[in-house]
């Protein structure tokens, strides 16, 4: 029997780098919104100690993808509990590669959380976001699950209220390389952390910035120009440090009437935004596929 997961995608609704460490690691302010818009994995397990992806990603070997990485760092904990436990992993890719909407962490994440189910592990939520840290920064959050405020290295929540909307998200055809982006000297380092309601609105975010904005627009003229588009028909953003730029509408039919109006050469999706993710609606209803 196969399990099939959602792995939903994620905004930045805004970005502030505050500082950073002397580790490297930079220091950020962030508010994470999630999207009913998801890649999905279906699982299988297995009572060897394999683990399989069925479908790779073009361009990344298995051994560098966050779902194989993920898998392997529960078997540590699976061989002490439970014996040997390996898995069958399908992906159903949706979500644009270095499109800043976390892909590769939700991918991870949900491998985490599916297979502490199936493997009947019992890791509690914060020994997951631990595991998590250590594959990447974003992958705690998509196993809170919860819309929040981020800040630390992006692991540190508290919960947020966001209201209802409806996203129109450009895709433009370039992936952004992140490492490039936090490295760039003329990022900004020094955004001041500011005092966050614990219900938020879009009229107050829309006052915010990405920091990564300015560098992202630079080097990448396609992610300019859906910027510039977009911004005609509202308060325009990229999110994280990938090429996607979005905006907000109070309604779907909003959002899918700018949609219409869209450049040819251009890509896009609506989707909802959503204060709890599909992840956990996964978790607490598995579907089950013969």
């Amino acid at each position: 029997m196969k399990s099939l997961w959602l792995s939903p995608a994620k905004l930045n609704l805004f970005l502030h780098i505050t500082g950073q460490r002397e580790d490297g690691y930079h220091l950020l302010q962030t508010v994470f919104q999630f999207l009913d818009y998801s890649d999905q994995l279906l699982f299988e397990t297995r009572n060897d100690d394999v683990i399989a992806l069925e479908n790779s990603l073009p361009g990344v070997a298995d051994e560098d993808n966050l779902i194989i990485r993920a898998a392997r760092k529960l078997q540590a904990y699976s061989t002490s509990k439970k014996g040997k436990r390996g898995a069958n992993i399908q992906l159903l890719k949706k979500l644009p590669m270095g499109g800043g909407l976390g892909g590769g962490s939700s991918n991870a994440a949900t491998t985490l959380l599916a297979l502490n189910h199936l493997w009947q592990l019992d890791l509690t939520t914060d020994e997951l976001k631990s595991i998590g840290l250590e594959l990447g920064a974003d992958v705690p959050i998509f196993i809170h699950g919860e819309a929040c405020v981020a800040e630390g290295i992006g692991e540190q929540f508290t919960n947020i209220e966001l209201e209802p909307c409806w996203y129109l998200v450009l895709v433009p055809n370039c992936q952004v390389n992140t490492g490039e982006i936090f490295s760039d000297p003329t990022l900004t380092r020094n955004s001041k952390t500011i005092r966050i309601r614990t219900s938020l609105n879009w009229a107050f975010l829309g006052t915010l910035r990405n920091d990564c904005e300015a560098v992202v627009k630079k080097r990448y003229p396609e992610v300019n120009q859906a910027l510039e588009w977009l911004s005609q028909y509202g308060i325009a953003r990229m999110t994280g440090t990938g090429c996607c730029v979005f905006t907000s509408f109070p309604s779907e039919q909003e959002a899918r009437k700018i949609a219409t109006l869209l450049p040819k050469s251009m890509q896009a999706f609506v989707a909802r935004g959503v204060n709890k993710s599909p992840a956990q609606s996964t978790l607490l209803s598995t579907d089950y596929i013969g």
